[in-house]
């Protein structure tokens, strides 16, 4: 992991409104010391003092303070050779984090940053080390949206295992009648729904799940193109290469020869 950035007590007027868009395979982390309001494309959350959040390249937020300075812990990273493992963590991401023991988290970040602004010749070590911990403790701890936000969709947990299954089964057919039909949802409201809560069309996170599976295979196997595109669901291989060039930018091919 390449860690772009890092702050401990960072404090923010209450008046500045801090925006954030994280840039392809990059992350933000952020540890709230105070009270705060979350906007993003899941909906608009209260953040309580030792509640944490993890966006992703896909979420654009906003963060405001409720009734004071805008405290913060926070750290900006890419995934960099990581990329799998954060994967395999499954880690809830855009929505508040209940942490249980909110004070072991405070100080993972604290020796993060202590290492990052050190010269010790193993820091760079450590800080993997010690991020991979961070990730780890993360995706054990449970995650909730605004008692309004349930209120207003009883779906929404379905909707998050829906698209769980989606991004762990990228070869399956998937398509709006048979993801609707899983969370009992008629075609058009939930493809409403779905963009509603994630920014992206329902096919559109299809198409994403089978290019990242594809970019999994090409760096970690050597089976061909063409295998690589039927394991990913494609039945034909011009289509894939097609797709694959349109969100990743080259071939895979050259995707490949480029690791």
């Amino acid at each position: 992991m390449n860690i772009k950035s890092i702050a401990c007590g960072t404090v923010r007027d209450m008046n500045n409104i801090m925006r954030h868009k994280p840039a392809r395979d990059e992350f933000f982390f952020a540890f709230s010391h105070c009270r705060a309001s979350l906007v993003t494309a899941f909906g608009t959350f209260a953040l309580t003092d030792g509640t944490a959040v993890l966006l992703d390249e896909k979420s654009v937020w906003e963060l405001n303070a409720e009734d004071g300075p805008l405290l913060l812990d926070w750290i900006c990273f890419e995934a960099g050779n990581d990329a799998d493992f954060i994967s395999s963590l499954e880690l809830p991401t855009g929505v508040p984090l209940r942490l249980s023991d909110a004070d072991f988290v405070e100080g993972l970040v604290r020796n993060i940053a202590a290492e990052f602004y050190s010269l010790g010749a193993r820091r760079l070590k450590m800080i993997d080390s010690l991020m991979r911990t961070l990730l780890i403790k993360l995706g054990d701890t449970g995650y909730s949206r605004g008692a309004s936000q349930q209120s207003a969709d009883p779906h929404y947990a379905a909707l998050t295992d829906l698209r769980a299954k989606i991004y762990r089964n990228p070869q399956q057919k998937w398509n709006v009648e048979t993801m609707a039909a899983d969370v009992n949802m008629s075609r058009s409201y939930f493809q409403h729904i779905y963009r509603e809560f994630f920014g992206v069309s329902c096919i559109s996170d299809v198409i994403a799940s089978k290019i990242e599976k594809a970019k999994e295979l090409l760096t970690e196997t050597s089976c061909t193109v063409s295998q690589v595109a039927a394991m990913c669901g494609y039945e034909n291989e011009e289509h894939f290469m097609r797709q694959f060039k349109k969100l990743v930018g080259v071939t895979p091919t050259r995707f490949r020869k480029n690791l």
